[in-house]
């Protein structure tokens, strides 16, 4: 089965017909609520937040975060979309926006921001001057700079490769996130889900932490081979300062050593270049 992705650009494909009959659809409006209740849960945001809603379409997840007691607003590069959705009379505020451009809100206006099945759309080239990378980058620093310090982002996303996934962590760590990734159902095929859980700086200390349970965080950098060596050996990681110091003393030792055997053989010693 073909992925949306790539068959044509979001606000294409999402056209007026398919717009409605992925809304009206109770198997999507099903897995739609089920993926954002699990965001909010990962996010750990108290009542009464003010949430962006990144690729909302026509406003199934939205509902939920007015269920929820959430303030929102939500923002889809497709028209159709949101014309379903305002007929369907959402209580959030809704937008024509595509989220690679950026997010068009200034610096510090949401206490979260959740996307559900939307932000791999950014991994696609759909056209000869869109750069996945750029976009990428472009939709991280924004969204970085629209939440409070200590902003909180979940998204659900559908990778089609790990190469997907390790572009959208990387990108989401060079904008300044910390977090890392949660999959639910690791093992199965069919529901398996990536979650990226990502916050904006330390919290204030009344407000919660994300839920990291079952994160899978960035990786350490990996060690030089010369320091796995001496950690083998039980020996601490040499600092840079320490080896250059120490290289230091032992051309001292050379130079007095050399003066010495230059001494006893009067001879004098040729310098190496």
């Amino acid at each position: 089965m073909s992925r949306p992705e790539d068959l044509a650009p979001p606000e294409i494909f999402y056209n007026e017909t398919e717009s409605k009959k992925y809304t009206s659809s109770t198997r999507v409006q099903h897995i739609q609520a089920k993926m954002t209740l699990r965001a909010l849960e990962l996010l750990n945001i108290p009542d009464n937040s003010f949430v962006l809603d990144i690729g909302c379409g026509s406003g199934l997840s939205g509902e939920i975060l007015t269920e929820e007691g959430h303030i929102w607003c939500g923002m889809d590069i497709s028209p159709d979309m949101l014309a379903t959705g305002i007929t369907r009379e959402l209580e959030g505020d809704i937008m024509l926006q595509d989220m690679g451009i950026g997010i068009p809100f200034r610096a510090g206006s949401f206490d979260a921001a959740i996307s559900i099945s939307a932000i791999q759309w950014l991994c696609n080239a759909d056209t000869s001057y869109n750069d996945p990378k750029k976009r990428l980058l472009r939709f991280f620093n924004t969204l970085f700079a629209s939440l409070k310090k200590g902003g909180k982002f979940v998204a659900q996303f559908y990778p089609k490769n790990d190469e997907q996934v390790d572009q959208i962590l990387q990108s989401a760590k060079v904008s300044g996130f910390s977090g890392g990734l949660v999959i639910d159902d690791p093992e199965s095929k069919k529901n398996k889900k990536y979650y990226l859980v990502l916050t904006s700086g330390s919290p204030r200390a009344t407000e919660g932490q994300v839920n990291l349970q079952g994160v899978t965080m960035d990786a350490q950098d990996e060690l030089s081979d010369l320091q796995r060596r001496k950690l083998r050996r039980g020996k601490d990681a040499e600092s840079s300062k320490n080896f250059i110091l120490r290289k230091k003393e032992l051309m001292k030792r050379r130079g007095r050593k050399v003066a010495k055997d230059s001494k006893f053989t009067g001879r004098k010693r040729r310098p190496r270049f």
